[in-house]
């Protein structure tokens, strides 16, 4: 088959690392596959950058080329940097425009192009996640209708921003299903500067109702609200697919081993949290885990304990007996495996989340788990077998789970061996790679192909 993935980034976290692992296990198989990027930061040949080309028209000239006069003296000239801002705004006169009022913006012409990247039209045609903070945006999506109509195109959502008038994930707000207005937090990932959430709540609903899409989410939870959402009217066909590691690099290992190639210390407890800029991650809640870890050291009794936060690059902290170390985001992911090889623990806290790619990694390394109760988590935790869920925000009932699993030896290797089963049998890439290829057979060929149980709900 000839596929053809479009993703924000070909190395990032989450949702581009799922894209990517697609990707390159189609490819592993003899398919052709290319990945459409945003932003593109490998050398891969079949990762293809999208064009956004401004218009060569002299507005767009005269203030890009003020801008990049004035780029040398950005942050040591009093007035450059501000004066740069204005003029690149100016040099795109809707993209500012848009920002001002609260629009979701989508003039990305390069999309429109999508289908003339690859050598011959493709099979199949497979969006990830759409949208990225304002610097990073690239896909206009009124071109979703035009593309349904030329070939199959399926989604995979990661999180809840094409549902909602701007945010990725709406927390306790549940406006979304009524058409957004008065948002209770433009700040929320990906922000807006005024409140067109409204306007672009009707945008988008009125983009779906002229497109014919494939929908996939790694979560049930994620797949009801798409049912109860403006995309629904949308959709050939819904299927929930759970995200896969791979097996090969995420594996349990001797720990003593990995702890010495890594400079770790040998004999105390290590924990371990990731997340691409931990402190200030509004999903993620660093403080529920710098409170448990905390708690936990004061209850050691002197025991040292460390606790590496790995996804930004800050000087260590030290809470008592306690050392958090902060290490940057690892983009290898066999050095990244290490460090879940290396760890007892992997604790997750959360406000919210989709399905997170670090929790099947650390089960995959037969770590056990101790995570918030929140998003599609409880989907892949399995509460008293390969972890424990807590409630959102809960500092003492993390403290409490995570304590009882370093001191019961016997219990925490149990849990470790379950985790790495439920891996295997659940979180395999390779079950998830044979899933949608499956599903693309089935829409290619739809005479020959019947849907699956495994493929529509691999995991309830």
């Amino acid at each position: 088959m000839k596929i053809l993935q479009v993703s924000t980034a070909d190395i990032a976290g989450g949702a581009e690392r799922v894209a990517f692992g697609l990707f390159d296990r189609y490819r592993d198989l003899g398919h052709e596959s290319w990945l459409a990027v945003g932003t593109k930061r490998t050398q891969d040949a079949n990762v293809l950058a999208l064009d956004h080309a401004e218009p060569e028209h002299f507005w767009y000239r005269l203030w890009a080329h003020i801008a990049a006069k004035l780029d040398p003296y950005a942050g040591n000239t009093k007035g450059a940097g501000r004066s740069k801002q204005w003029s690149e705004s100016l040099s795109r006169p809707g993209r500012w425009l848009s920002w001002q009022l609260g629009h979701e913006y989508f003039d990305f012409p390069g999309t429109h192009d999508l289908l003339a990247l690859t050598p011959g039209s493709p099979d199949i045609l497979h969006c990830h996640n759409l949208h990225g903070p304002r610097g990073e945006d690239y896909f206009d999506l009124r071109a979703l209708p035009w593309l349904s109509q030329r070939v199959p195109l399926m989604m995979t959502l990661h999180d809840a921003w094409l549902l909602s008038g701007h945010c990725a994930h709406s927390f306790d707000c549940d406006r979304w299903q009524t058409g957004c207005g008065q948002c209770p937090d433009l700040t929320i990932y990906p922000a807006l500067k005024r409140d067109g959430t409204a306007y672009n709540w009707r945008h988008k609903k009125e983009i779906y109702k002229n497109s014919r899409i494939y929908v996939a989410t790694p979560s049930h939870w994620l797949m009801k609200k798409v049912e109860q959402s403006i995309l629904m009217p949308a959709i050939i066909e819904k299927r929930v697919i759970p995200n896969g590691v791979d097996l090969h690099t995420f594996k349990p290992a001797d720990q003593r081993s990995i702890r010495q190639e890594l400079g770790l210390p040998l004999d105390i407890p290590i924990l371990m949290f990731a997340a691409y800029g931990i402190r200030n991650n509004k999903w993620k809640d660093f403080e529920t885990l710098q409170q448990a870890v905390s708690t936990v050291a004061k209850r050691m009794a002197g025991q040292p304990l460390l606790f590496l936060a790995i996804g930004q690059d800050s000087p260590s902290e030290q809470i008592g007996n306690a050392e958090i170390r902060f290490l940057p985001f690892e983009p290898d992911p066999v050095k990244m495996a290490k460090y879940y090889q290396a760890a007892d623990l992997y604790i997750h806290a959360a406000r919210a989340d989709t399905f997170p790619t670090t929790v099947l990694e650390a089960l995959a390394c037969g770590r056990p788990v101790v995570a918030s109760a929140v998003g599609g988590i409880p989907e892949q935790v399995e509460e008293g077998q390969t972890g424990f869920l807590v409630e959102v925000g809960d500092q003492q009932a993390m403290a409490e789970r995570v304590q009882q699993l370093l001191r019961d030896t016997n219990r925490r290797s149990h849990m470790g061996q379950c985790a790495a089963d439920t891996a295997r049998l659940h979180f395999d890439l390779e079950r998830q790679v044979n899933a949608y290829l499956e599903w693309y057979e089935s829409i290619l060929h739809p005479t020959q192909h019947l849907p699956t149980l495994s493929s529509v709900s691999l995991k309830p």
